[in-house]
């Protein structure tokens, strides 16, 4: 499992890029793809909505089971992957490209985001 370097990670397996004119997105990691299995379902939250750090804003229904998305920042969505709605296997097979979930333009961010190695450690424990 190779996570990115650039990335921040939450302990509930979302990464998010540094914000970008304010804007992060945000995905799942390759780890919690791998763990929920084939992604056949993706439901996120709508542009415009607000999502709180560490709240459940979506979810994503996988052939194994149903899970929350959680948001690890909080802001408000500008923008989602529209791809993935209409073709939700992008988490499996690109978590960290194409398979983005949103965007948010960041109001706060938790003081518990990890860095890739951090994560990998997390996930290793």
């Amino acid at each position: 499992m190779s996570n990115p370097q650039k990335l921040r990670y939450s302990k509930e397996h979302e990464w998010l890029t540094a914000a970008d004119d304010g804007v992060s997105t945000i995905g799942i990691t390759e780890f919690a793809a791998n763990s929920l299995g084939d992604v056949v379902y993706v439901q996120l939250p709508e542009v415009g909505a607000t999502v709180a750090a560490g709240e459940s804003c979506g979810e994503l229904e996988s052939t194994k089971s149903v899970s929350d998305l959680y948001a690890p920042v909080s802001g408000e969505v500008t923008e989602i992957n529209e791809d993935v709605v209409n073709d939700p296997a992008l988490v499996n097979s690109a978590p960290f490209e194409g398979g983005w979930l949103f965007k948010v333009r960041v109001t706060d961010e938790p003081d518990d985001l990890l860095s890739a190695d951090d994560y990998t450690s997390f996930c290793e424990n």
